[in-house]
């Protein structure tokens, strides 16, 4: 009496000796799966990734602007003429006796 094999193990027998090794399969597939799949994935982590230069380059541009304006306080409060330029520039503001004349692009 002999067995006729079945479909399956005549495939199993077709396959490259480590891809019928059940550790590799497994292996691969969990690899497979953390690599897509999972929450925390290769994809995901390229994002982030993505993501947190952009924000670093947001932070350094912000704290460039940062310590201009403080060096421009500095020199408002310290400096009777750019403090004087300031006030005619942005407020037009002008002494009693002139006559300032605005001319705007």
């Amino acid at each position: 009496m002999s067995k006729k094999p079945s479909q399956l193990s005549l495939l199993l027998e077709d396959l490259p000796k480590p891809l019928r090794n059940k550790f590799i399969v497994v292996t691969a597939v969990f690899v497979f799966w953390m690599c897509f799949f999972d929450r925390n994935s290769v994809i995901d982590q390229y994002r982030l990734q993505a993501t947190y230069q952009e924000l670093q380059e947001k932070k350094e541009y912000y704290q460039q602007e940062i310590d201009k304006t403080e060096q421009f306080d500095q020199d408002l409060f310290t400096n009777d003429k750019t403090r004087e330029k300031f006030v005619r520039e942005q407020y037009y503001m002008k002494k009693s006796n002139e006559e300032v004349f605005v001319i705007e692009e």
